[in-house]
């Protein structure tokens, strides 16, 4: 493949504004109460929402048009399996399970985990996001802009999905921005990727497996990590709510983009 430099520049450009919509969720850290744990379980519900969303409305059908099913079947418990060993790789004294009161949960080392947890999968998650917004900007302007703001409508609520828990976990505004605000620096990393070692290399195949290993990510992070925690911090009909919230959202973005 052979493109202008003016091309590479606006495709880069394209994927580096999608990946920093994250800032624009991750704001919401500087807008909450630290003692509102209501709006935290709506929050984590909107969260899982977004992700189980994203997983079987928009990766999971990419792949199944690409790989065979025994492909796309197996390509999505691989990534069931790396991110449940991360997980397990994680010590005791930090396990998910154990309850906390809620006057402690500024010092609750469960919170802060699920949002690393959370700005890992968003991250894995943008990574081939940001690969397909840069092709997509190469290909043409008038599919790469639909496409980059399609990413970037998406990945405000992803920034917020990170910068919330950790918010809560530590008290800090500064932190839970930058771990959001990181996450989707994923983005145009995939493009740089794009650029530098997968041209060559990319094909249809890869594509296809990248995205359903994507989607098994965060299908683990929603049932492991986030739908417990809106439940626990939380009413039950509060974390259903914020969980049709969040696939609503996203099922909007894709409608009207």
């Amino acid at each position: 493949m052979e493109f202008e430099t003016s091309q590479l520049i606006i495709a880069l450009a394209l994927t580096l504004f999608a990946g920093l919509a994250t800032g624009i969720g991750s704001l919401i850290a500087f807008l909450v109460k630290r003692t509102n744990t209501k709006f935290l379980s709506v929050s984590l519900g909107f969260s899982a929402g977004v992700m189980i969303y994203i997983s079987f409305m928009e990766l999971i059908p990419g792949a199944r048009e690409i790989l065979t099913e025994l492909q796309m079947i197996l390509s999505f418990f691989a990534g069931i399996a790396m991110i449940a060993v991360i997980d397990f790789l994680i010590p005791k004294e930090e396990n998910p399970h154990e309850m906390h009161l809620t006057e402690d949960m500024n010092k609750n080392t469960r919170l802060k985990r699920m949002g690393i947890m959370m700005a890992l999968g968003i991250a894995i998650h943008n990574f081939p996001e940001g690969i397909a917004a840069f092709m997509a900007g190469l290909s043409s302007l008038d599919v790469g802009i639909p496409i980059a703001l399609a990413i970037a409508i998406h990945n405000i609520p992803e920034g917020m999905a990170v910068s919330v828990p950790i918010y809560y976990a530590t008290g800090k505004r500064r932190k839970a921005f930058w771990y959001s605000f990181l996450s989707g620096l994923a983005e145009p990393m995939g493009a740089l990727v794009a650029i530098l070692i997968l041209f060559p290399f990319w094909s249809q195949l890869l594509e296809g497996v990248v995205m359903a290993a994507v989607s098994g990510i965060m299908v683990y992070i929603s049932i492991d990590e986030l739908l417990p925690g809106a439940e626990r911090f939380g009413k039950h009909h509060l974390s259903i709510l914020g969980f049709i919230g969040g696939m609503a959202v996203m099922a909007l973005s894709l409608l009207f983009i």
